[in-house]
């Protein structure tokens, strides 16, 4: 038998492909999957048919238009699907800079399906949801002891949403101090994650980027010049998307608090400060975390998710009602605490993605203080690490903050690679997935040029960073040598390259298959 030639260490890889059909593509007029049977008559005598006493506005006037399918042919549909996807279970997830895609204990899901979790309605008496009130009032106070804070809302259904949240709240803040139609700017940074401006912007505000200064900290002198009495607030990442901490943060809080505004911190991704810094102690009001990125629950492509969101106590009244009590015997949902004509009320329904919280729990309670500050450490040794051998490779370079290490992330640049060869750093996305690999640009617009945004975590050992190195060192080789093979990328993948000229004009989305039939058939 013939030895298998190890000396390409990135393995070989070739995902499986099926030309699947959308589910509804597949229904077949009479088919099913399972049979509901039909109640007995007692019941009927005692509740009816359950469906005359609806009221005829709650009524249907046609049954709705679910796919007909076998069992068989549903099992066949998703499994091939979950082939068609790449993820932490399957590749080296190291490619998805500032999302954190690490990896999530598998016991945590399983606490997750457990009936108990699973068949939970949010509407059900409080009486009869003690346990996963008890835990999501406890996660609370891991949060308030991890950030410094004084009281956590769960409701943000991620990053985002924490993000209006705490624009919501600088804004029902500054009312009540008679002081809204004055203070109508929020300051963010330019390599803060882009929705630490949008957000503020859906409110209203009119925001102020800083920009870097030669370091790639944000210039203090131009921060200095925006802060006024017109300022409401000010939201930003630290670390920002570069990896580049900025240790005089607490002069840019301080400047804010002077002027009379709120400060807010952007910690979706806080995988490299857990129990080295809080934001308290970095003088921000307002914080939130993603228990989707630091706290091991999946990412699931951006869902579900939670936006854990903080404050210190004088804008406890702010948060999004309710909020989660204990009185000594039972844990409520409390609407008193918010219960004022400046409280910003709810900014989604319910209270959260109570399975997210449930995971996040068992992670921190898995781990305890000593293993969240583990986690920073070799979150932070894994990518500075990466970070040394990439920047060895005379394709690849670094803005800012020469020779310092990063935290928890690095953009890169490929700027030189793509002017030698040609080759963008969107070429090297597709290739990579040649080799069962993810592999991250930035976010848009690209202010780093050509940007490679990489992020081990804790998750990956030295050998597999190693195996990312090698199938990226790969890869530059053929930009240098056979360009066109990256051009044409990906060969083993799902799809080939597709047809994104649609992608930014609304009329061409079809998120629906209704709107699909609409716009479509």
């Amino acid at each position: 038998m013939k030895r298998i030639n190890r000396s390409f260490q990135a393995r070989k890889f070739h995902q499986a492909k099926w030309d699947e059909p959308v589910i509804f593509e597949l229904s077949q007029k009479g088919e099913r999957g399972i049979l509901v049977p039909q109640a007995e008559d007692e019941i009927v005598c005692v509740v009816g048919d359950g469906v005359s006493v609806l009221p005829d506005m709650m009524k249907r006037k046609a049954a709705p238009k679910l796919p007909e399918i076998s069992q068989p042919r549903v099992l066949r549909h998703y499994t091939r699907l979950s082939q068609e996807t790449l993820g932490a279970d399957v590749n080296i997830e190291i490619g998805q800079g500032t999302c954190t895609v690490k990896y999530s204990p598998k016991v945590n899901d399983a606490l997750a399906r457990m009936p108990e979790m699973a068949e939970l309605h949010p509407l059900q008496d409080e009486e009869t949801v003690q346990g996963i009130l008890e835990i999501m009032y406890k996660t609370d106070l891991f949060m308030r002891e991890i950030s410094g804070m004084d009281r956590f809302s769960f409701q943000p259904g991620g990053g985002s949403q924490a993000i209006l949240a705490i624009a919501s709240m600088m804004r029902a803040y500054h009312k009540e101090k008679g002081e809204e139609g004055q203070r109508n700017e929020v300051i963010t940074t330019l390599y803060s994650h882009p929705s630490d401006a949008a957000a503020p912007a859906v409110k209203g505000f009119k925001i102020i980027h800083i920009h870097p200064d030669a370091e790639g900290y944000p210039d203090f002198e131009q921060f200095n010049k925006a802060v006024s009495e017109r300022t409401a607030g000010f939201i930003v990442a630290n670390p920002e998307d570069t990896g580049v901490y900025n240790h005089r943060i607490q002069e840019f809080t301080g400047l804010i608090h002077k002027a009379g505004g709120l400060c807010g911190y952007d910690q979706a991704n806080a995988n490299g400060l857990l129990g080295i810094t809080r934001a308290r102690e970095a003088g921000f009001d307002m914080c939130f975390f993603n228990l989707h990125k630091t706290f091991s629950t999946p990412h699931g492509c951006g869902g579900p998710a939670v936006g854990a969101t903080g404050v210190v106590k004088k804008l406890e009244k702010y948060l999004p009602a309710p909020l989660i009590d204990y009185n000594g015997e039972k844990y409520f949902l409390n609407y008193e605490i918010t219960n004022n004509p400046f409280s910003i009320g709810k900014i989604r329904l319910f209270n959260g993605v109570a399975p997210v919280v449930l995971k996040a729990y068992a992670w921190i309670m898995s781990m305890g203080a000593e293993g969240l500050y583990e986690t920073a450490k070799v979150a932070v040794l894994n990518n500075n690490y990466l970070f040394k051998k990439l920047m060895e490779l005379d394709c690849i370079d670094a803005p800012y903050s020469k020779g310092k290490q990063r935290i928890e992330q690095v953009r890169y640049t490929l700027e030189k690679l793509t002017r030698e060869t040609g080759v963008t750093s969107g070429d090297i996305q597709r290739r990579m997935m040649d080799f069962g690999m993810h592999f991250w640009t930035s976010h848009h617009p690209y202010y780093v040029p050509q940007p490679m945004t990489l992020e081990p975590t804790e998750t990956p050992s030295k050998k597999d960073i190693d195996e990312y190195i090698e199938a990226l060192k790969r890869i530059f080789e053929e930009a240098y040598t056979n360009p066109g093979i990256i051009k044409a990328a990906p060969y083993n993948s799902v799809c080939h390259q597709l047809d994104e000229s649609g992608l930014d004009d609304p009329d061409k989305w079809a998120i629906t298959w209704r709107t699909y039939l609409k716009k479509y058939k």
